[in-house]
């Protein structure tokens, strides 16, 4: 199956009180921590959705083997890049893993892994991880949604759409809660200043 990667980072960040994917964690900008992962991962191709800020993440990632597009309406929500980043897509690709740029615990071998099942299962709508039960990201979603995400508006991601697939969905449970930590506040980036992992993790 031909399954890209698609890192969605165009937020305004507004509970940060700074562009939250460019604070550094360890020895990286948040949001290199998500590309990296996903470019050490079987995905193929990885795309990134900028918006707010985009030179800054453009800088950011000048040297990483990523497809970037540009979200001009980011303001009007994360269902505003889910679209972008979908069109963007080749017609070849069957199914992409999306991944939040305030993710950075997120690894490549949790993307293998969802990767992997969704190979076993082609016909499944979509993976979810799960941690003790809870939903978690990112998300691996089959070509056969994507005309429902071009019904999404406001600042919400595809778990409507998962919901109403519900019995589709393949739950992947994980042994970490990494995938249910996103980085948006200082007290959340602070936190995990105290467990930053090393660089290839």
């Amino acid at each position: 199956m031909n399954i890209a990667a698609l890192v969605l980072a165009a937020g305004r960040s507004t509970r940060m009180g700074s562009h939250k994917l460019l604070e550094v964690l360890g020895d990286r900008p948040l949001v290199r921590h998500v590309v990296d992962a996903a470019l050490q991962s079987y995905a193929r191709p990885v795309f990134v959705v900028a918006g707010h800020n985009e030179d800054a993440i453009r800088a950011t990632l000048s040297s990483s083997d990523v497809c970037l597009v540009i979200n001009p309406n980011f303001a009007e929500g994360l269902s505003s890049s889910l679209k972008v980043g979908v069109r963007a897509l080749p017609s070849s690709i069957d199914a992409v893993i999306v991944l939040l740029g305030d993710m950075p615990l997120i690894t490549h071998s949790l993307i293998n892994q969802m990767i992997d099942v969704f190979n076993a299962s082609p016909h499944a709508s979509a993976l979810v991880p799960t941690y003790q039960g809870e939903w978690g990201n990112p998300v691996l979603l089959s070509r056969k949604l994507f005309p429902e995400i071009e019904k999404l508006s406001g600042d919400v991601g595809a778990r409507k759409i998962l919901h109403a697939h519900r019995a589709d969905v393949i739950e992947v449970s994980v042994t970490s809660d990494d995938v249910l930590v996103d980085l948006d506040t200082p007290e959340a980036l602070a936190k995990a200043r105290g467990i930053a992992r090393p660089s290839g993790s």
